[in-house]
């Protein structure tokens, strides 16, 4: 019964160090007052050589692209859209089209209103990460960034 627990303990050890679950990209979040009343926030993917996330900016048909969602809150107000730099475009087979994405890091920005000194914005981005041979299922992740 021993030498049974001990070979299931090791497969079981076995498989879970080979099906790791890959996690290529990590966000990082900042905010900056730029007057008494507005600030920018930051938001901040670094991403391992050889996967890209996508744009915020893709047609429907495609891969998932980068999304910001920001619940209304008392304390600002959001000025605009989420800001991001020229991303690289290519032809991409999987999905048959012409396809916005970032390598490396990018830094994606959104103004806001402030209606009082200090708050806390709170938010989510949705993304999702491939490499030239496969794609890792959409990310949801919740971030809260102090404005001081």
């Amino acid at each position: 019964m021993k030498k049974l627990i001990l070979s299931f303990i090791i497969a079981v050890a076995a498989i879970s160090a080979h099906s790791q679950i890959l996690k290529p990209v990590t966000w990082s979040y900042a905010a900056k007052k730029t007057s008494a009343t507005e600030a920018t926030i930051f938001m901040k993917a670094t991403i391992d050589a050889g996967w890209h996330i996508y744009s915020q900016n893709l047609k429907d048909g495609g891969p998932i692209k980068t999304t910001f969602t920001f619940p209304a809150a008392k304390d600002y107000t959001l000025v605009g859209t989420t800001m991001e730099p020229k991303a690289i475009t290519k032809h991409e087979d999987t999905f048959n089209m012409d396809v916005s994405f970032f390598e490396k890091s990018v830094v994606f920005q959104q103004k806001i209103k402030l209606k009082a000194g200090q708050t806390i914005v709170k938010g989510s981005v949705e993304f999702m990460t491939c490499d030239d041979k496969q794609c890792q299922p959409p990310e949801d992740i919740s971030f809260s960034i102090p404005v001081k």
